[in-house]
Order: C-alpha cells, then structure tokens, then sequence
C-alpha cells in the first residue's frame, strides 16, 4: 500500500486543517499556519497519516511545537473518541487472545498502521487543557508494560470536569472507547 496522498487529497487535507487551525487559535498560540504548511509540504508520509487521522474522525489539529525535537505536534481533537476507532480491544496480544466476539482489531495496531502514537496519560491530560474531550466516549491511552503483563490496559475521560484514568483488561472493547492519536511532523 503506498502512503502518499494524490494532488486533490492532498489539498483537500490541507485545505482542511487550515480551516481547522484557523477556527481554533487557542490551541496553538504563537505558531503560524505558513509555518506548519512548509513543513506538512516537506513531509508526504506525515500528511497520508494525517490523512489516516482526519479519515477515521479525528480532526487533527496543531496542539504544540516541540522545541528540542524541531517538531510540530498534531493530536486528534475530536470532541468525542474518533468514530471508526471505536469498538477496538487494546492491541494485537489481547485481540488473539479472544476466543469469542472479536472485535475487528486493535487500538495498538491501527496505530500503527496509521502511522500514529496513541496518547499516553500526560499527553491526554494536556489535550484536556485545550478543551473538552470524551465527555461520553473514553479512550483507550498507552499502558506501563508491567499493567500490560497483568492483562490490563489503561483508557481515559472527561467527566465531572475532571479527567479520570481507568484500567480494563485489555481484550475488552465497547462502542464508546477508541483512542486518540498524536503525530510530530
């Protein structure tokens, strides 16, 4: 499968994160549009993983820069968990482990083949200051290896104007609970 967008993706992508960018200004002060632009323009991998974000109903959007790495930072800002997410157990190891009702894959896994990180808990705390996010959906965040090795997994959400972080075992899965990504170009 390749990962380029053709010319009309492409500026149909672009096209819609500046709409974004400019709808939203308070998630990423003090970082212009040309600048973010001239980059997502250097990188055509980056942009078919955006596109892989905004497809599956994450509206990306710039959320920070990250100095020392020279990087912008995207994040799914979404209100809700992005809807062809959802319905997804923890990663490959707890969808194997199945044996009945399997979902159709896994949050680790579509990560990856987007091309994405899945939000840890420090970085799904700083979204919430941008906003309000999973307010009646939750999702699925980066779990430390020794919960993993347990069989659990951790998810998050909004509620009560608080962010909580809940565990589950990882082969669980609802309708309500995807995952939310971030992507440094």
């Amino acid at each position: 499968m390749t990962k380029q967008l053709d010319p009309a993706q492409r500026q149909a992508l672009l096209a819609t994160l500046k709409t974004r960018f400019d709808k939203h200004p308070s998630r990423h002060k003090g970082i212009t549009w040309a600048d973010v632009l001239a980059r997502l323009e250097a990188a055509p991998d980056k942009l078919w993983s955006l596109n892989a974000m905004e497809q599956t109903g994450g509206e990306p959007d710039v959320t920070g820069y990250d100095a020392a790495a020279n990087k912008y930072i995207f994040v799914d800002c979404s209100p809700e968990s992005p809807a062809d997410r959802r319905s997804l157990c923890f990663d490959g190891e707890a969808l194997d482990a199945r044996k009945e009702n399997k979902p159709v894959g896994s949050a680790l896994d579509a990560a990856e083949e987007m091309g994405v990180q899945m939000l840890n808990e420090a970085q799904y705390r700083e979204l919430q200051q941008l906003g309000v996010f999973d307010a009646k959906t939750s999702s699925w965040i980066q779990t430390p290896a020794a919960i993993r090795k347990l069989g659990g997994a951790l998810f998050a959400d909004y509620r009560y104007a608080t962010v909580f972080v809940y565990h589950n075992g990882a082969q669980s899965y609802y309708a309500a609970r995807g995952f939310r990504s971030m992507l440094r170009v």
